[in-house]
């Protein structure tokens, strides 16, 4: 299973994000991809896609050497079947 961390106070720039938030009765996510704070960061793709896929986006993204971070909004609780969340 992947772990994943919760997002901190200051991200490594480079880091991979995904934002998880409820649309309807489902949760959807987006990625992003943190930079250095005098830019605004990347975002992969702009739509919002389900849980897995944006896992699946992030992951492609940081080639396992990129930490993983998770944001939950909107009261999104963690699905175990995601992967281990830390922090």
């Amino acid at each position: 299973m992947p772990v994943y961390q919760r997002l901190p106070v200051r991200p490594v720039p480079g880091a991979m994000v995904v934002k998880l938030y409820h649309s309807g009765d489902a949760v959807r996510g987006y990625v992003r991809k943190v930079t250095d704070p005098s830019e605004d960061d990347v975002i992969f793709p702009g739509e919002e896609m389900e849980a897995e896929s944006a896992f699946r986006l992030a992951a492609s993204h940081s080639e396992g050497s990129i930490p993983i971070y998770v944001e939950l909004v909107e009261d999104v609780e963690w699905d175990p079947s995601w992967g281990t969340l830390t922090g």
